[in-house]
């Protein structure tokens, strides 16, 4: 023995007998501990994984058999899968579904995010209580909460669907190549829709029609910029944001590559000094269907109808009326005023499977529309000083008395501009004007051509077919009196009066023959009737409310679109007549007077007035229909008889139900 050993007392081996049972009895007692712990924690274990699987058979079932939070599905799904499996929801077992989306962070983690509009991902939670654990018993007793006889447990589940169906539809008329008069114009309209001045390049403007842009990216871009959580797109595209903003975060996506041309940048770049601090939303112009999830945003747009749909959205939030220059020789050297009433939707994105059920519902429908626009004009008439006219106005008043034939003789202005008193005092003459107005006023409205998927087919990739409801745009045609001011100051429908052509007013006169004074502040218009011309009318549409047309083998969503034309049956023709056969209109007497009553009576006569002028009215005014139509609205976007609608459709992985987290 050491003599260490000994100075504690451990002289003999008679002393040290017994140490060997004690030291067994605390190893016996430590073992014993250890398997208790063991023991203990293995029936928690055992909870807890008995508790996980209910929760992530629930989840399943709950994705597989398509539960929403919205209609209370998601609730009764996962109930009667824990009740299946054991577990009984009540005031100790609880088992709680809520719905959302998966959210992929800038760190690359994938999380869930709360949305109960939305199924893309259900989370499950279940909870319950069991006996405490001897370890957690002895912890408790030093807690300030006292010891506590039960645990609870928790246990979550996040399921989601695979890819499933997805279809998209996007609306262009974009031209293919710039040259220098399409770049004229278009710096002329989008500038002046902008409120501002834009002078973008032939190669600044064709930069944009050659770029695409990753809607996904994009969207994942804004996010950041705007602090939002990546991924919650709805929140993206409901938020309003400066017009600045968003091309900036363009610039970002587009370079972000290395490989996208400096010419579509300058552009860009371009376009934004003339923006201004106009807010638009996003949601305006791009529709994702409700419950649809981020792959359907994993596309490509346009560069050049993305910020198209910018600038006319930007319109409308701004109150600008833009003036284009139009000249047409012979006819106008004058402004064109345009104003956007309601902004393009130039592509969706939803499951066609919900927009087949419902394809008009908004919620569900998968539907795109080009603009509506108003375009105005005014243009100067020339005196109607001319030999038809006068023929037929003077057929007209011939039946009078002989000393007003007589006067028939003489110009038209002077011929018909007075009637004699007989006598010395004050009496009514009757006061005819021609064309008492300078100028027509011309408005051509361009009502939204649209489209819907209303069904679809997926029995293999390889015989997919999509089918969409077409609806090429409706034109309104007015012309006659107009109040430009509150035409372009309102969305409300234009109101038009007749364009007076023929007044037989009154006015008041006195003296004799040679000496007689009229005053012209006495004079009462339409006294004795006269002739107004207007048009009020639509025309175009396709030949059947809606024309059907289907898709085969659209290729996958991402992939350039396969379009297709809408076209209408010759409307720009229709246009052109209508603009040709206008159509007068005869003011009854407001008094006595025998030459309003020979206009109202004589239908012959009228009939013949109605086509000398008309056909002067409609030489001077079809010659704008080109201009106006092909030149200005075609490069917003907006044509009257061909619209081109591309489809996109993705059958989907198929497979079962996931869980993801």
């Amino acid at each position: 023995m050491s003599p260490r050993l000994r100075s504690i007392g451990f002289n003999s081996p008679q002393q040290q007998q017994g140490a060997i049972g004690l030291m067994a009895a605390v190893t016996l007692g430590v073992v014993l501990l250890f398997m208790l712990l063991v023991i203990d924690s293995g029936r928690l274990y055992l909870e807890q994984r008995k508790l996980q699987r209910v929760a992530d058979m629930a989840v399943l079932e709950a994705v597989s058999r398509g539960g929403s939070c919205t209609s209370g599905t998601a609730v009764t799904y996962v109930n009667e899968s824990a009740t299946r499996n054991g577990f009984t929801p009540g005031a100790v077992q609880k088992i709680t579904p809520t719905c959302g989306t998966l959210v992929t962070g800038s760190d690359s983690l994938r999380t869930f995010k709360l949305d109960p509009s939305q199924t893309n991902a259900i989370r499950v939670i279940a909870t319950t209580t069991v006996p405490t654990s001897v370890a957690g018993g002895l912890w408790s007793l030093f807690a300030k909460d006292g010891f506590n006889l039960n645990t609870q447990l928790t246990a979550s589940a996040v399921g989601a669907a695979p890819k499933g169906l997805l279809a998209q539809l996007t609306i262009r008329s974009t031209a293919v190549t710039i040259d220098s008069s399409k770049s004229q114009i278009l710096n002329a309209v989008w500038g002046g829709l902008l409120g501002g001045s834009l002078n973008l390049s032939v190669a600044g403007w064709q930069g944009l029609v050659d770029s695409k842009i990753n809607l996904l990216s994009y969207l994942d871009q804004l996010a950041i910029d705007l602090n939002i959580n990546a991924g919650s797109y709805t929140d993206v595209l409901n938020t309003k944001v400066q017009l600045t903003k968003l091309i900036d975060t363009a610039i970002k996506v587009l370079t972000a590559n290395g490989n996208t041309a400096n010419v579509a940048v300058d552009g860009l770049l371009g376009l934004k000094a003339a923006v201004g601090s106009v807010q638009v939303k996003l949601a305006d112009i791009l529709k994702l269907q409700t419950g649809t999830n981020s792959a359907g945003l994993d596309t490509n747009l346009n560069v050049f109808q993305l910020v198209e749909a910018f600038v006319q959205l930007a319109n409308i939030n701004n109150g600008v009326v833009a003036t284009v220059p139009l000249n047409v020789p012979g006819v106008i050297n004058g402004v064109v005023k345009l104003k956007v009433i309601e902004p393009p939707q130039l592509s969706a994105i939803g499951d066609p499977a919900k927009a087949k059920a419902n394809p008009t519902d908004p919620a569900s429908r998968i539907y795109v529309r080009t603009a509506q626009v108003r375009a105005g004009v005014s243009i100067a008439l020339p005196l109607l000083d001319t030999p038809a006219v006068e023929s037929v106005l003077t057929n007209l008043v011939g039946p009078l008395t002989d000393t007003l034939n007589s006067l028939l003789s003489l110009n038209l202005a002077a011929t018909l501009k007075s009637v004699l008193c007989a006598v010395a005092f004050p009496c009514k003459q009757t006061d005819l004007k021609v064309l008492p107005t300078a100028s027509i006023n011309v408005i051509l409205e361009v009502a939204s051509a649209n489209s819907y998927v209303t069904d679809y087919s997926c029995p293999s990739t390889t015989t997919k077919t999509l089918t969409v409801a077409n609806n090429a745009a409706l034109v309104k045609v007015k012309f006659g009196s107009i109040d430009m001011t509150n035409a372009f100051s309102s969305s409300n429908d234009v109101t038009v009066k007749p364009l007076p052509i023929i007044d037989i007013g009154s006015v008041t006169c006195s003296g004799l023959i040679l000496f007689k004074v009229c005053d012209p502040k006495t004079r009462v218009p339409f006294y004795g009737g006269g002739v107004g011309l207007m048009v009020d009318t639509s025309i175009g549409s396709l030949s059947a409310p809606y024309l059907t047309h289907t898709y085969n083998q659209p290729p996958e969503i991402k992939q350039d679109p396969l379009f297709s034309p809408v076209s209408s049956t010759n409307l720009v023709g229709s246009l052109k007549t209508t603009l040709q056969g206008i159509q007068l209109a005869v003011y009854q007497p407001t008094g006595t007077s025998a030459l309003g009553s020979l206009l109202v009576n004589t239908g012959n006569i009228l009939s013949g007035l109605i086509t000398a002028i008309s056909n002067i009215i409609g030489t001077l005014l079809s010659p704008i229909v080109d201009p106006l139509l092909n030149g200005i609205l075609n490069l917003l976007g907006i044509t009257i008889d061909n619209v081109d609608v591309g489809a996109n459709l993705s059958c989907g992985q198929g497979g079962r139900a996931q869980l993801v987290l």
